[in-house]
């Protein structure tokens, strides 16, 4: 019994190519993913900007400050467009 269970549970010896496909498309998707998120808050502090709410535009702005600075952290964005999608965000906020 003890065997059938290690030999389920044994890596697969693949070759290289196919290892970084694998990893390679699960990167894919967790960028994907996180964009979703970005531009989810991007959004919904595009909802709150036309409501008018100055607490719920704050709050929003910053969850995409958060979301745009962990994603610079992990590569997902460059430092450029996370500086340029924020500052275009604030100029947004403030505009009436």
């Amino acid at each position: 019994m003890a065997e059938a269970k290690k030999e389920a549970t044994k890596k697969i010896k693949r070759p290289t190519a196919q290892k970084r496909d694998i990893q390679s498309v699960k990167r894919y998707m967790m960028n994907k993913s996180f964009k979703a998120r970005v531009n989810t808050a991007i959004r919904s502090f595009e909802s709150a900007r036309t409501a008018g709410e100055q607490t719920a535009i704050k709050a929003k702005l910053n969850d995409v400050y958060s979301l745009m600075d962990k994603g610079v952290k992990t590569g997902i964005f460059k430092l450029n467009k996370a500086a340029r999608i924020k500052s275009r965000l604030t100029a947004r906020s403030v505009a009436k």
